[in-house]
């Protein structure tokens, strides 16, 4: 039984992403790891999609141990960005840890706008019940394989020293107890919890912990209550922030942030918080928690924006995240 760290790459402060293989000899790719959603997919040689034109891409001819599966995978995620493409057995590798016969996409049609992304994929770290493949996760085949000792994981996302911790937790990348929130359900990463702005409760109910999504994300009428407790807050011009539902605040008071899960309470520093200025003085801030109307009323998305103030532990057989003080 091993554990493995896999560093991580700091890619603009809008992910962080890693390398891994797939295939016999290894393709490589670099991949976003993504706990809010349950599939790999990488781009096909066959993809002539602009969203893949920049990236690596997985040539099956290429790999003894491929082999093409029956259906056909397809994917929309809260951006509305979307993946699809045929489905593929290979077997995949991070850190030194391989998962055989792993069922993957290599897609052929992906939304022009992951051309920006540095990654070429995403690897889904949520639970296989939300798998669009329908099939076990890369982390629950290391698991059923033997591979590692648990189906545990451990993100550290920082500017540097970033890494996904595969098998367990990294004790070298926190201090102290860790704080354990129970799961809802074995879907998402999603738990119960508040979110405190300037002393006042902004926020309280359902979060799901998601480390494919850079901010924080509520729907339009939660970010707007949270919002109401930052004096001199104001919308975003959609010219500005390219989207609605943002909103700015001067850069010389930012809001007092904090996140409550079973008790106790972590702070998002004042620059973690800053998503960049809003103008060409730097005198007026946007912050990172934003609203859309495509989501509920009933939960925040929780993204890398507070992960960078937590060492985080994703246990999956005792359906609870664990949140403790980074080093």
């Amino acid at each position: 039984m091993k554990r493995q760290n896999e560093p991580l790459t700091d890619e603009q402060e809008q992910l962080w992403a890693g390398n891994i293989t797939i295939g016999t000899p290894g393709q490589s790719f670099l991949i976003d790891f993504d706990t809010g959603s349950a599939d790999l997919w990488i781009p096909s040689s066959e993809c002539a999609s602009n969203g893949c034109s920049p990236h690596s891409k997985y040539d099956p001819s290429k790999s003894s141990t491929g082999s093409k599966q029956e259906g056909l995978f397809n994917i929309t995620y809260g951006d509305n960005s979307t993946a699809s493409g045929p489905i593929y057995s290979d077997t995949v590798t991070i850190a030194g840890l391989s998962a055989t016969g792993q069922k993957f996409s290599a897609v052929t049609s992906e939304s022009d706008s992951f051309s920006l992304d540095p990654s070429d994929g995403i690897l889904g770290l949520a639970f296989s019940s939300i798998s669009q493949i329908g099939a076990p996760t890369f982390i629950e085949n290391l698991y059923s394989q033997g591979k590692i000792s648990a189906p545990t994981f451990g993100f550290r996302l920082a500017s540097s020293g970033s890494e996904l911790y595969l098998g367990g937790a990294n004790n070298n990348k926190y201090t102290g107890e860790v704080t354990w929130a129970a799961l809802t359900n074995k879907t998402y990463w999603q738990t119960q919890g508040t979110s405190n702005v300037n002393g006042a409760q902004g926020y309280q109910g359902s979060m799901i912990i998601d480390s494919g999504t850079t901010l924080i994300m509520g729907s339009t009428s939660s970010a707007r209550s949270w919002w109401s407790h930052v004096s001199d807050a104001q919308p975003c011009d959609v010219q500005v922030c390219n989207a609605t539902g943002f909103y700015t605040y001067p850069c010389s008071s930012p809001p007092n942030v904090s996140f409550v899960f079973s008790g106790r309470e972590f702070s998002i520093s004042a620059a973690d918080f800053n998503a960049g200025a809003a103008d060409a003085s730097g005198t007026t801030c946007i912050g990172s928690i934003a609203g859309s109307d495509s989501f509920p009323d009933n939960f925040l998305i929780v993204g890398d924006t507070f992960m960078k103030s937590v060492y985080t532990i994703f246990d999956e057989v005792n359906s609870r995240v664990g949140f403790a003080t980074p080093v």
